[in-house]
């Protein structure tokens, strides 16, 4: 069990953590697949996102918005069709729409009666604006790979993030889905790191690469967190 006294910040992968970016995906994706008349799996068209992605982030810097142009033409190289215009910009359009998960509300503003809040997205300023609409906190510290110019795992924004945190690495405890972008490098660093594994229930790692980092902590969900550091959140709507 960690020691929840010690930390001051609490800072949080947004996209697969606090909004459900997978469910997102497939919203955005299917309508495109279906009038090509792709049949893929859900798993595999996470998988394959996950793939596109990531290899798109080790690239030079794009903002997120045109990476995301960049994975859907991924995905009409791989699966045999041409993207239309509208089509190519039909993920970043839907990222304002990605919903939270149903306890991320309630567990945040829980949280946040204990902890300062901070944000470590890879994710341009604008696109998380629309996204912070949904998750009903005011955080102390929004950190994006806009920001810094490059993408998680990338060290460089866990640099920046504890450079505008200004603080021990030791009060800092970092929150996040994702074992390849978040886990690994976060632990690299020496910050502490608690993995919510929102696929405990499902086999694959889902829109994120896999991983072998091994977190601090791991909870199946943001509720369950909330409820260790003694910050018990209300019942979820």
């Amino acid at each position: 069990m960690l020691d929840f006294d010690r930390f001051t910040y609490l800072t949080f992968d947004c996209y697969g953590t606090l909004i459900d970016w997978e469910r997102g995906i497939l919203a955005a994706l299917r309508p495109v697949l279906d009038r090509h008349g792709i049949t893929i799996s859900d798993d595999a068209a996470l998988e394959l996102y996950g793939e596109l992605e990531s290899a798109a982030e080790r690239g030079p810097y794009l903002p997120y918005r045109d990476l995301l142009s960049v994975v859907m033409e991924g995905f009409g190289e791989r699966l045999g069709f041409t993207p239309t215009d509208d089509e190519r910009v039909a993920l970043a359009s839907s990222v304002g729409d990605w919903p939270p998960f149903s306890d991320t509300v309630d567990a945040l503003q829980s949280l946040a009666k204990r902890f300062q809040l901070v944000i470590l997205s890879n994710i341009d300023d604008d696109l998380f604006a629309l996204s912070a609409r949904h998750l009903g906190v005011a955080f102390a510290a929004v950190v994006t790979a806009q920001q810094v110019g490059a993408y998680k795992p990338n060290p460089r924004n866990f640099r920046a993030l504890l450079d505008w945190l200004d603080t021990a690495p030791d009060r800092v405890l970092h929150v996040a889905q994702s074992l390849f972008h978040d886990i690994a490098p976060a632990n690299a660093l020496g910050l502490t790191t608690v993995w919510v594994n929102r696929r405990h229930d499902r086999p694959g790692s889902g829109a994120t690469p896999p991983a072998t980092a091994r977190p601090d902590w791991e909870v199946p969900d943001l509720r369950t967190l909330a409820q260790q550091a003694g910050a018990t959140p209300a019942p979820q709507r």
